[in-house]
């Protein structure tokens, strides 16, 4: 039945009509959704204890991107009560704000690495990517011991973090002109890591693949995973409900 005040049919039926309509409902959309932005700094909420990744978790990272392991494991826990149960409690979006690109992903053929820093030691690491079924029977995992073999050459990492802090990520100069020596000094346990920790607070320094003469892409991978979903306190993070 037709509206007393509008007649549906009439613009139904005129395709030049219904055009300018759905326009403008699309337009009068995208108005109050986009309008907003152009008033606000920054759409992500900060939290405390994000902070930009170390040259070393850098590096991992981009080994991690490098041999596609995001084509398997997602970064990305949803507010899913089976996920939550699983994986531990759902991303932030200031987790993510640093990462160029992000790794949040759209499929798990293994599991969600989130949250995966500190729950497995770093040898237990080393041996999953060693060989994924010494530790996981059921794993379909590819092996990487290569990486435990390569010593880790990822270039100047100087100019690595100057480029990302070209696009919004806050680098200091002085983060900058140490990221070489910054480098090598977190997977140098007998190192002085005091301005590494200072500058990067909750960065784990220590060998990690287990041959503390060399630096390898294990090294780097490791503490990448590490580190992942342990800087940020998600529950002091959210807003606590107040009792009554």
């Amino acid at each position: 039945m037709a509206s007393r005040f509008f007649d549906h049919g009439k613009l139904e039926r005129n395709v030049s009509l219904l055009g300018i309509a759905a326009l403008i409902v699309v337009a009068i959309g995208g108005i109050v959704e986009i309008a907003p932005l152009f008033w606000i700094d920054n759409t992500i909420e900060k939290v405390e204890g994000m902070r930009p990744y170390t040259p070393l978790e850098l590096a991992g990272r981009n080994i991690y991107i490098r041999e596609g392991c995001y084509n398997c494991h997602s970064q990305m826990i949803r507010p899913f009560r089976d996920e939550t149960e699983r994986y531990g409690h759902y991303s932030l979006a200031a987790e993510s704000m640093f990462d160029h690109p992000f790794q949040w992903g759209s499929k798990r053929t293994g599991p969600d690495l989130a949250r995966v820093g500190g729950r497995y030691s770093d040898e237990w690491h080393v041996q999953h990517l060693k060989d994924p079924r010494a530790v996981v029977p059921e794993s379909i995992m590819p092996t990487y011991p290569f990486l435990a073999e390569r010593d880790l050459k990822p270039g100047d990492m100087a100019a690595h973090l100057t480029a990302l802090s070209d696009v919004g990520v806050p680098y200091s100069k002085d983060d900058v002109d140490k990221a070489n020596a910054d480098l090598a000094a977190q997977a140098d346990p007998t190192a002085d890591a005091a301005d590494l920790l200072k500058r990067y607070p909750k960065a784990q320094v220590r060998d990690f693949d287990g041959d503390p003469n060399r630096l390898t892409e294990m090294d780097a991978l490791v503490a990448y995973l590490q580190m992942l979903g342990t800087l940020v306190d998600v529950n002091a993070a959210e807003p606590q409900e107040v009792e009554r």
